[in-house]
């Protein structure tokens, strides 16, 4: 039921003064807004506030309307006397806490409602109709996530913020939160205007999406935006249908690929439940300074913009006011640690001669790769001269041909597992390296062309084997440009279950720094690959915080230590450094392999830390043939 304190009389000069602590001027709250105006006895009548109520931001297809590109934007500014003060529902059953939440929210101007039992919280949803649900994580007989997930369950209730707070500081257990479907985690104890600070930007974001979704040239993508967990991103696969259509259509658009910069370093300062809080938010500010065009996040660090009606001589300030426009954003990730995120932004002008969506985003990506260094951090697709197409084309012409390196177990196994090498053979004889090849491949678009060669081509051998009676598993790598695309995925299923084959079978090789930059969507695509089977091994690791957190986010069977570790039996800290690594792996339970594996030394010190695999040219070097006798290879 809800606390609440018993109304005061007026009589009462103790009470007088209550009223006046929790119950503060009109608009009192708005001064800890970026919008607060001036309010001291000498400053100057504020003018009336104009009619309209806009979102808070110049959208970018304004801007468009300017073919010399958008102007400078002022400020933004909110209508003061229309906006009613923020509601949150406070479900927390510890009553001090619970009236200091309430206590604070009202000294900022918000009404705040105490719920501590949670078993009315539907009801108090429907008659207090809050703007913000403010939620303890553990509570009496039931979990805040399982609250969540009935919250998420109402009418209208899929976009309100749900704010958790605890008392656990683990990271991992704030990521499980975010991952429910949380908006936030704030852990205990919470400074008063940490708290202010974290209800009012989400309210404030959340009424300004609702506000665009009375524009009726968005209603359906408005719709269609309410499909994403993150208040006012689209989805990735709906934005790209879009692009689609458009591009069917002939229609005119600008395509804008947004990369936060310094990802690596930022999930090293924070941690990875930290920085997750930190793009998740990032995204939604980007989804108020795009609007109405709508914005998808496609992996941890990069989103993707749609400007229809954008001609090409308008892309690159549309680019450089979004850039812009961020930059003057301020996150707080820690208390007293203000954060200012830099970018760098690709842009591609529709329809261009694209054929598809993904070729599109492949050149924005491209684009965006250039703009990391510009000084001006943007940069426009620029399509590869005749002759460089030339070169690309025919370095990529030839036959495709898979060497192996067998992968085997310390304590021998009749399981034959080996790890798939591409070569490409050209007309003259010359073969190419992978490391040749898979460059080129991306510079011209044809990386998931090639990476589904080289799929099929092990897929044909795990069928064929099998046929024979000597089944194996084959590891495979595949670029992250590839894994990341939805009809991949859907692609590699069907090719599965077309050849009858064991989805065990395929090992599909993910390199650590890969899977760092995209482990939203490559934890996507392991999921989604997992239900037929598929395994995943993590290549080159390297230990560290947040490639540990890797091992608990993506669906993995193996574990690949980088090659340096081969040469541990030299560096007794290196030993160290190796066997803690292995203990880990296996309590996640991972089956480790130790690579380039050169000499008995260096074979004995895996087998004594722990290892599981070893491969390399001590147990057998690279080859076409696939006559490893597996049963008595024994280290």
């Amino acid at each position: 039921m809800a606390a609440r304190d018993p109304a005061p009389t007026p009589e009462d000069p103790a009470a007088r003064q209550r009223i006046r602590a929790e119950t503060p001027p009109p608009h009192y709250w708005r001064r800890w807004t970026r919008d607060a105006v001036d309010t001291s006895a000498d400053a100057a009548p504020a003018a009336p506030a104009a009619p309209a109520a806009r979102p808070a931001v110049v959208p970018l297809a304004e801007a468009v309307a300017t073919p010399s590109g958008p102007e400078p934007t002022p400020a933004p500014v909110l209508a003061h006397s229309d906006e009613p003060p923020y509601r949150i529902l406070v479900v927390e059953d510890d009553r001090p806490q619970a009236l200091f939440a309430q206590s604070v929210l009202h000294g900022a101007g918000m009404q705040a409602e105490v719920l501590m039992q949670p078993e009315g919280m539907v009801e108090a949803i429907t008659r207090f109709k809050p703007d913000l649900i403010l939620m303890d994580l553990h509570l009496p007989g039931v979990d805040g996530q399982r609250l969540t997930t009935l919250v998420r369950q109402q009418p209208g209730c899929q976009l309100l913020p749900i704010v958790f707070l605890t008392g656990d500081p683990d990271p991992d257990r704030q990521f499980e939160v975010l991952a429910a479907g949380a908006d936030d985690c704030l852990v205990k104890p919470v400074r008063p205007r940490h708290l202010i600070a974290a209800v009012a930007n989400r309210i404030q974001r959340t009424r300004a999406q609702r506000e665009l979704a009375a524009v009726p040239a968005a209603a359906v993508q408005v719709q269609t935006l309410r499909s994403h967990p993150e208040p006012g991103l689209a989805t990735r696969s709906w934005l790209l249908q879009q692009v689609d259509e458009m591009l069917q259509a002939g229609s005119t658009a600008g395509l804008f690929f947004i990369e936060v910069a310094g990802a690596l370093s930022l999930r090293e300062r924070f941690g990875y439940a930290a920085f997750e809080r930190l793009m998740a938010e990032a995204g939604r500010r980007l989804a108020v300074i795009t609007a109405p065009a709508p914005l998808a996040r496609l992996n941890d660090n990069t989103f993707l913009a749609l400007v229809r009606d954008a001609v090409p001589e308008q892309l690159q300030p549309i680019g450089a006011e979004l850039r812009a426009r961020l930059a003057t954003e301020t996150f707080q990730v820690r208390e007293g640690e203000p954060l200012q995120l830099r970018s760098a932004i690709g842009h591609a002008a529709l329809p261009g001669g694209f054929d598809s969506a993904a070729a599109a985003l492949e050149a924005t990506e491209r684009a965006a790769l250039q703009a990391r260094l510009l000084p001006e951090g943007v940069a426009g697709y620029v399509p590869p001269s005749t002759q460089e197409s030339a070169e690309q084309m025919a370095l990529l012409e030839g036959e495709i041909e898979l060497a192996y390196q067998p992968v085997v177990a310390v304590t021998g196994s009749e399981q034959a597992r080996y790890q798939v090498l591409m070569r490409l053979r050209q007309a003259d004889g010359t073969v190419l390296s992978a490391g040749q090849v898979i460059p080129a491949a991306e510079a011209s678009g044809r990386i998931t062309d090639l990476d589904q060669q080289v799929m099929e081509h092990a897929l044909d051998l795990i069928a064929r084997r099998a046929r024979e009676g000597s089944p194996l598993q084959l590891f495979v790598s595949q670029s992250p440009r590839t894994l990341t695309s939805e009809a991949y995925a859907d692609w590699l299923k069907q090719a599965i279950d077309a050849r009858g084959i064991d989805g065990g079978a395929v090992i599909i090789d993910l390199r650590l720094g890969d899977a760092l930059v995209h482990s939203v969507a490559l934890g996507e695509f392991s999921r989604r690959l997992g239900q037929s089977g598929v395994q995943f091994c993590l290549g080159q690791f390297e230990p560290g915080p947040e490639a540990e957190a890797l091992l608990g986010q993506l669906q993995l069977g193996y574990l690949r230590m980088a090659g340096r570790f081969a040469g541990a039996h030299n560096d007794q800290k290196l030993r160290d450094e190796l066997r803690a690594v292995i203990d880990k792996a296996h309590s996640f339970g991972l089956l480790v392999i130790g690579q380039q594996i050169e000499d008995p030394q260096a074979a004995a010190t895996m087998w004594m830390a722990g290892i599981d695999f070893v491969q390399g040219n001590l147990v057998h070097s690279v080859g076409t043939e696939l006559d490893f006798d597996f049963q008595n290879a024994v280290l």
